[in-house]
């Protein structure tokens, strides 16, 4: 009897010993997981504040984009004004002094013509300064900076321009670019062509072709 009662209480221990380490355990583990749990949330947390930085970082990026952008076309207005207020200062430059210039070189204008555009939109064109007498027309382009190209796209116009002004069939047609500073050998380039070269210098221009020139007849 005392051997069972020996043995039901050494079983009641182990029982008892093992109920109190699985408590324990137990406990460890609720302690973890609220740990976890804590830092979950704490993770949570950040990633809402990061999610709010982000949010309110890609808000001002906007505002400065739009910002920067109204700037850009601002000053890109301003510059196209100011090229255009240039453009005009230095069309006056060679439309002042063109009539004694050509009466140099041999031709008589009699009146000149500035900004002269096309109203037919099948034959868009805008010529700077047309030049004549009657029987002879010399057109203009003025370019503050003259390039190549500008020259190249003046020849194209040139080159049709018994269709883009029919009224001008019958007459002598002459070409010359007007500028102040150039790119490349933009004058020689014209020179080669065809066209005369006027350089507006202070408050006056020059033909800076040589005496002998042969200017080219379209």
């Amino acid at each position: 009897m005392e051997n069972i009662q020996q043995a039901e209480q050494l079983d009641f221990s182990k029982v008892w010993f093992m109920f109190q380490e699985t408590d324990r355990k137990f406990q460890e583990t609720s302690k973890q997981f609220q740990e976890t749990d804590r830092k979950f949330q704490e993770t949570s947390k950040q990633l809402k504040e990061t999610d709010l930085k982000i949010q309110e970082m890609k808000e001002i990026l906007e505002a400065q984009a739009i910002e920067t952008n109204k700037q850009i076309k601002n000053i890109s207005k301003k510059m196209s004004e100011g090229e255009t207020r240039w453009g005009k200062f230095v069309e006056s430059l060679v439309d002042g002094d063109l009539l004694n210039l050509l009466a140099a070189r041999g031709i008589d204008i009699t009146v000149t013509n500035t900004r002269t555009k096309s109203r037919d939109k099948n034959k868009p064109f805008e010529f700077d300064i047309i030049a004549e007498n009657g029987k002879d027309v010399v057109i203009v382009e003025v370019k503050t900076t003259l390039s190549v190209d500008d020259v190249k796209d003046f020849l194209n116009d040139l080159a049709n321009i018994r269709d883009l002004l029919p009224k001008y069939k019958d007459k002598n047609i002459f070409g010359a670019v007007g500028y102040i500073t150039e790119e490349g050998a933009s004058t020689v380039f014209a020179q080669k062509k065809g066209l005369y070269v006027i350089r507006a210098t202070g408050d006056s221009s020059s033909i800076i072709n040589a005496e002998d020139f042969k200017p080219k007849c379209w």
